[in-house]
């Protein structure tokens, strides 16, 4: 896998324990800002509202703005991700003008369970819980603890640390491949990772239907 030097964890890290003297501050979402205007994310996040058709995004984004963009490019290129639904919080990669989306990802879709076989002998599920205001658990990781994560310019971070080892944080970036309403693939250059949405224990066995609405826009 690919590390990034400690210094961009020690950032990564400040930005979300300030305000709290000391404290981390869970939010609903990191929306990358920077005080350094040069490298600031240029991700634009926010909720898809009512106005969103088939090749046009309509976002409220944190800053109260109403957005309207062309998503016809990302589509194109297969960068559409996790689909679009009405109160669904997205992330959108702009152009430089901010009227297209060069890649979307559904927020509110990534959150959940993900798990897959253990690759070690495939006798239990294993895989990572992301979850509301930036947090990461492990799912039956003995090894691993996973800690925080978020999206940036396109990519999925996620900061953990391995038990035995260093015990120092390490910081891990992540294409996503595939995002839907039951996986998730994403890699670094070196491995991929295919995770399914981990069933409530009831419904193992148990053909899952989704209600209507939320197939509404899904792609």
């Amino acid at each position: 896998m690919k590390k990034i030097a400690l210094f961009t964890i020690v950032a990564a890290v400040v930005t979300m324990m300030a305000a709290c003297g000391g404290k981390t501050e869970k939010v609903p979402f990191d929306n990358g800002d920077s005080a350094d205007v040069a490298n600031a994310d240029p991700t634009i996040y926010g909720v898809c509202t009512d106005g969103t058709a088939m090749n046009t995004l309509e976002l409220i984004t944190d800053m109260d703005d109403t957005l309207s963009i062309d998503i016809s490019t990302a589509q194109e290129n297969g960068q559409v991700f996790g689909g679009m639904h009405v109160g669904d919080r997205m992330a959108v990669v702009p152009d430089a003008e901010k009227k297209s989306a060069l890649m979307v990802i559904n927020q509110s879709t990534l959150l959940g369970n993900w798990v897959m076989p253990n690759p070690l002998d495939g006798s239990d599920e294993v895989g990572i819980s992301i979850k509301e205001g930036g947090i990461a658990e492990g799912i039956e990781q003995s090894s691993i603890v996973y800690k925080t994560w978020r999206l940036t310019r396109g990519k999925l971070e996620i900061v953990m640390m391995r038990e035995g080892g260093s015990e120092e944080d390490e910081f891990y970036q992540y294409d996503i491949v595939k995002l839907g309403a039951d996986s998730l693939v994403y890699k670094d250059g070196d491995e991929t990772f295919e995770y399914s949405r981990q069933k409530p224990k009831e419904e193992y066995g148990k053909e899952v239907q989704l209600e209507d609405s939320q197939n509404e826009f899904f792609m």
